[in-house]
């Protein structure tokens, strides 16, 4: 790899231009070169050129679902401790309505996979690290300098893809800061069933307890409430917060034995309406940043990066570089291909997070005959489930 991580070269007008090589940025990447090895395509990564930083990095759990994982194996980076999710259960505290989704519904073998994101970050850069070999005009800039899109010419795709949590974003076309708060963390635990992920309503928030890569007696942790709460919630002694994990799950699902590695983030939607301008495209938490209720932001980015890279595909495999029109002409066709999956997924996550965080008596009596509605209604769960698992097609 080359190491130019303290003076940038020269740029040579490339191609495309990648701008973040988070998982999405680096699934993009590796999806063009791919397709079209001679590609003269910059990386603009923020992180040193050495692994050991990634490595070390974000333990929390996320979200995969099954349309990733085989994108992500169909790439080769698919290397990873991922325990499976084989059933969901869905309920609200204090208040009735309940639907449990089950892998055999959907004739699958997991509805979807938890994993450490510092392992996929990791996974994503061995991969691309290996194809770089093999393509003589990639060039992997180690800065996230933004000042070298500006001079970019029209014929060059610049891919933004720098993601960042909600909170350290600039405010896009659409922000909504739910007033709440997620605490992480992993809980050790006793005579929890194995591959089962919980999704608990309750009127501060969602709260979910899903599969570790420890295994049976692990679970991941996310505890959405409002700041104040989240804060009181980081400074409990283990004991007491214990106890009160207990009293706001309310279910007899196991023993809590420790939590580990408490931390905090805030919550909200933050959207880019259109994503795409002249020769520049938005993908990942560059274009929508989700509330982590539905497990849908990495999961939503990554079906950005494969259908980028199915449209830019054909645009470069010429040894000249094509004409404005052509190239824009593609983000057109880009566009339009993701607005569907791109307005149900928000859609979806954002009608979760309000409904979900109320305790007015008309919600309350609304949220538990949907879910009821769901449990009997098989068609429409499985119609729900899908769109979570592969995104509208």
């Amino acid at each position: 790899m080359q190491n130019n991580s303290n003076q940038l070269k020269p740029l040579s007008s490339p191609q495309v231009a990648i701008l973040g090589a988070g998982p999405v940025g680096l699934a993009c990447a590796i999806l063009l070169l791919e397709r079209n090895p001679d590609l003269n395509l910059e990386l603009f990564d923020k992180f040193q050129e050495s692994n050991e930083l990634i490595a070390q990095g974000d333990e929390r759990g996320i979200a995969i679902s099954e349309g990733s994982k085989q994108l992500l194996e169909s790439i080769g980076a698919w290397k990873l401790e991922a325990p499976a999710i084989h059933e969901v259960h869905i309920s609200q505290r204090h208040h009735f309505g309940q639907t449990v989704i089950r892998r055999d519904e959907l004739q699958k073998d997991a509805l979807g996979y938890i994993v450490r994101y510092k392992d996929i970050h990791l996974q994503l850069r061995l991969r691309l690290q290996d194809l770089q070999k093999e393509c003589k005009n990639f060039n992997w800039q180690f800065s996230s300098t933004r000042s070298y899109f500006e001079g970019m010419p029209a014929s060059t795709c610049c891919i933004h893809a720098e993601g960042g949590l909600f909170h350290e974003q600039a405010a896009k076309d659409a922000r909504t800061d739910y007033g709440q708060s997620a605490l992480i963390g992993w809980v050790q635990t006793r005579g929890v069933s194995e591959h089962i992920a919980w999704e608990r309503f309750t009127s501060g928030g969602p709260l979910a307890l899903l599969p570790h890569h420890q295994g049976k007696n692990a679970r991941n942790l996310v505890w959405c409430a409002s700041p104040e709460r989240v804060e009181e919630l980081k400074n409990l002694d283990s004991k007491q917060f214990l106890i009160e994990l207990q009293e706001a799950f309310g279910l007899p699902v196991g023993e809590f034995l420790e939590i580990h590695d408490r931390r905090s983030y805030p919550l909200g939607l933050n959207i880019r309406e259109s994503i795409i301008k002249q020769n520049h495209v938005w993908i990942g938490n560059a274009a929508q940043t989700l509330h982590p209720v539905a497990g849908q932001g990495l999961n939503l980015g990554l079906r950005d990066a494969a259908t980028l890279s199915q449209c830019l595909g054909p645009v470069y495999l010429s040894m000249n570089d094509p004409q404005f029109e052509v190239l824009n002409q593609a983000l057109v066709d880009y566009a339009r291909l993701r607005e569907k999956d791109r307005r149900a997924t928000i859609g979806l996550t954002d009608l979760m997070a309000r409904v979900f965080a109320t305790d007015l008596a008309p919600i309350v009596i609304a949220r538990g005959l949907a879910l009821s509605i769901l449990q009997w209604i098989p068609p429409l769960k499985s119609a729900i489930a899908r769109q979570m698992m592969f995104g509208q097609r």
